[in-house]
């Protein structure tokens, strides 16, 4: 949670998101690459780097390297892991292709009640360990969705 307590927007969670990746690549990111995978105006990440470091997010000091600070890297983990989630719930239950579901999971992980994210991780993870039905009822239903029939 960010200094001022107040939730963060979608765009600076997609800030937060895209650095994180990008440290994680390369242990420290840089606004042109950050400007190029958001594809935004390095101006806007100007204002977005200053906005995240007055809520204590990341590390920012202007021509120097971003890096996120302990509050940052969780933030963007529970964006990420938000994201991953509904990009799985998409792929597997819903039969989605992988565009559609990485689309979906962009727009949907900023605005869904993280009690219902949290609901469709606990959901993947019966549906994982559930030996009765377990994978058996998606893939019935993916073939459902295909071809409008049921399973005999």
């Amino acid at each position: 949670m960010p200094k001022s307590g107040k939730k963060l927007s979608a765009s600076l969670e997609d800030y937060l998101e895209t650095i994180h990746h990008i440290v994680e690549e390369k242990q420290v990111a840089r606004a042109k690459e950050i400007a190029a995978r958001l594809e935004v105006s390095r101006s806007s990440v100007t204002e977005a780097f200053r906005s995240l470091s007055q809520k204590g997010l990341i590390n920012y000091a202007p021509y120097e390297v971003i890096t996120l600070t302990p509050a940052g890297t969780k933030a963007a983990r529970d964006v990420i892991q938000r994201h991953q989630a509904l990009r799985d719930f998409f792929l597997r239950v819903l039969a989605t292709d992988e565009k559609l579901a990485e689309e979906g999971a962009c727009l949907i992980e900023h605005t869904a009640p993280r009690q219902i994210i949290d609901r469709l991780g606990q959901l993947m993870r019966y549906i994982d360990e559930c030996p009765p039905g377990g994978s058996d009822w998606i893939e019935n239903f993916k073939n459902y969705c295909k071809t409008g029939k049921t399973p005999q």
